[in-house]
């Protein structure tokens, strides 16, 4: 591991499932406050956030018990126990699906560490060719496997990069070009973060990611401290996304991701403006902007 790399933001060669429980737990334990849980608060704190067994407490599970699932032993505990847990750390849905894979993986099932395919399928890009709207593909690990001409309008042309630094999160962490297409390139990261950490949780043992977790910890501070955090995200639907491009200024495109069935795990997103909005407006004249990016 890199020198750069801060002894609290240890970052995976493959994930470490026991290790990741522990620091998700600790994590989200941290982030509660007893007032927040109507509990007595007693002395001094030597870290933020709940005790063990004040959250043992909140569970209704014994502090042995809760101290051993923290510990990243969660193969014994029950359906039940998990959600208990779940509830008293106030963990969203995203995040109680990431806490039951990281205890339990043969629960929710964990995706096999498989290559993304080196192409898409022609038919696969043909849709895209045919969507009008902006439009990619990407592989688990945020590989952009194909596009269509209105997504490189809004984004930049990734036809002329070479295909290793076709990558999402690459391009948002590494690349400030890249990061300029966005208005608030912090939150898109922060989302990106999310979205790589619950992939990693989906299948522990792809390497595939683990390297470019590695990567991205090695070469970006800002990727080291959103991983630090143990946010989760799938990369929500209907989320609003404020772009900034060079020949129209600021427009919002309205972000929606949708899973494609077959071989290894891939998503297709596509972004989309307001009927009747300046948006709208903006999209449409990118739209007539003649650039046929390389693939």
């Amino acid at each position: 591991m890199s020198s750069h790399v801060a002894p609290g933001d240890r970052v995976m060669s493959g994930l470490d499932r026991r290790a990741e429980l522990r620091e998700f737990l600790r994590s989200r334990r941290a982030r509660l406050r007893p007032e927040d849980v109507d509990l007595p608060s007693y002395g001094r704190r030597r870290v933020p956030g709940l005790r063990r067994e004040e959250l043992a407490q909140l569970a209704g599970v014994s502090y042995a018990y809760y101290a051993r699932l923290e510990q990243g032993y969660g193969e014994t505990m029950s359906a039940e126990v998990l959600d208990a847990v779940a509830r008293a750390l106030r963990l969203d849905g995203e995040e109680r699906d990431h806490l039951v894979r990281l205890a339990q993986p043969e629960r929710l099932g964990a995706t096999p560490a498989v290559p993304p395919p080196p192409r898409l399928r022609p038919t696969v890009q043909q849709l895209l060719d045919t969507i009008g709207v902006p439009a990619y593909v990407v592989s688990r690990r945020l590989d952009v496997l194909g596009w269509n001409r209105l997504a490189a309008a809004v984004f930049g042309d990734w036809g002329r990069l070479p295909p290793e630094e076709r990558n999402m999160a690459r391009l948002i962490f590494l690349s400030p070009e890249a990061r300029d297409r966005f208005a608030h390139p912090d939150r898109v990261a922060m989302r990106v973060a999310g979205v790589v950490r619950m992939n990693a949780g989906k299948s522990p043992g792809d390497s595939y990611l683990a390297s470019l977790i590695d990567e991205l910890s090695q070469k970006s501070e800002e990727f080291r401290r959103l991983w630090a955090r143990h946010e989760v995200s799938c990369g929500s639907t209907g989320e609003t996304v404020r772009m900034r491009h060079p020949l129209v200024g600021e427009f919002d495109l309205v972000h929606e991701p949708l899973a494609l069935p077959g071989g290894a795990p891939m998503r297709l997103t596509t972004y989309h403006a307001e009927p009747g909005s300046a948006s709208e407006e903006a999209l449409r004249m990118l739209a007539s902007w003649e650039m046929e990016p390389e693939r």
